[in-house]
């Protein structure tokens, strides 16, 4: 069994502590943050089956036509580092309006993939999953 390094633990922290903020800019439509955390090739799997490209799901942000009220963690953020990129997988608490109709409160798994841009942890891959 191998132990995680001392720099993948600190990666860990890292790349959870962007997710905490790349979730944060989200709710609070901060673009510039979410545009920083968002990888050019960005594709999001939605709950309910929907692609979505970096620019449509910033776009869908931007205009309120994805209007979080919470999206958080609710649960440790488990991290697995895979040299240049890493794997975190967690369950979210969201309440969310999506074009104008107010989506019930609900919890999801999220599976998400990093990799490192120009020296920026970036968003690449999210897929979320409504737990029932």
């Amino acid at each position: 069994m191998t132990h995680p390094s001392v720099a993948d633990a600190e990666l860990a922290d890292l790349i959870r502590a962007t997710e905490r903020e790349r979730l944060r800019a989200l709710v609070e439509a901060d673009m510039v943050v979410a545009e920083q955390l968002h990888a050019d090739d960005f594709q999001l799997i939605n709950p309910f089956g929907g692609t979505a490209t970096k620019a449509e799901y910033l776009e869908d942000i931007a205009s309120g036509e994805t209007n979080y009220l919470v999206f958080e963690p609710d649960c440790e953020i488990a991290v697995h580092v895979y040299g240049g990129a890493v794997a975190i997988r967690y369950i979210s608490r969201i309440e969310i309006i999506v074009s104008g109709d107010p989506i019930p409160p609900g919890h999801y798994w999220h599976t998400d993939v990093y990799e490192q841009h120009e020296g920026l942890w970036q968003a690449v891959w999210s897929q979320a999953t409504q737990i029932q």
